[in-house]
């Protein structure tokens, strides 16, 4: 099925809304369990980028889990961090050690080769370009970090498209349903999501399939992953 891109982000007060009240837990439990299978040595004082934080569950599932880290947490809707920014609100010691940053990638003013961890989960899918993505990672990761990234599976069919809507999102408001669906078909499939790894000089980074409905790109960076020039 040939990938049809959606609108990169979401700045809707309804759609965010919508997003924000979601029950994701089954698919964010799952992030935060394939989190605790790498080597954990680096993350429990981990300096953590979550790039396309959304409403923030990933950051406080994470910071729950490992409370020495700390979280960069960006996503370029102001209305989906106004929804993060009341989560952790509700968190006072998860707060504390988390910082909303309302940007897009490329982003100028994220520190390079900083972050022991990069986290994104189901951002990939939304990117025109997913080099933007795959650069920041190199960018903004410090040599030997951790890196996780989960993200929605393209189906073959239009067909087994409508059959994951109609399992997942059946009890949910239209717009969640078609923000699913429409997801569904923007989202990547393994092989390309190889390729674009190996065009962003990150094929230490592995890709498995890891549901039914997604995938994930997890591994170590290289110990020199950014060159002299990058670093400047």
């Amino acid at each position: 099925m040939k990938r049809r891109p959606e609108p990169e982000l979401m700045e809707d007060a309804e759609q965010a809304l919508a997003y924000a009240q979601a029950d994701f837990s089954e698919s964010n439990a799952l992030f935060i369990k394939l989190l605790g299978r790498l080597d954990p040595a680096p993350l429990p004082r981990a300096r953590a980028l979550d790039l396309g934080c959304g409403p923030a569950d990933i950051v406080c599932r994470f910071l729950r889990a490992w409370p020495q880290a700390t979280c960069d947490a960006l996503d370029g809707s102001a209305a989906m961090l106004g929804h993060a920014r009341a989560a952790l609100d509700r968190l006072p010691g998860v707060a504390a050690r988390a910082r909303l940053l309302c940007e897009v990638l490329p982003s100028p003013t994220l520190p390079k080769a900083h972050y022991d961890l990069i986290l994104s989960n189901s951002l990939l899918h939304q990117l025109h370009n997913p080099q933007v993505l795959w650069q920041a990672v190199r960018a903004a990761a410090a040599p030997g970090a951790q890196v996780l990234i989960m993200d929605l599976m393209r189906p073959a069919s239009a067909g087994w498209a409508e059959a994951l809507v109609a399992t997942y999102a059946a009890g949910e408001p239209e717009v969640l349903r078609s923000d699913f669906r429409n997801s569904l078909f923007a989202a990547f499939e393994p092989a390309e999501v190889v390729d674009q790894l190996a065009q962003a000089g990150l094929s230490a980074l592995e890709v498995a399939v890891v549901s039914d409905r997604h995938l994930a790109v997890f591994g170590r960076m290289e110990e020199e992953n950014l060159s002299a020039n990058e670093r400047k």
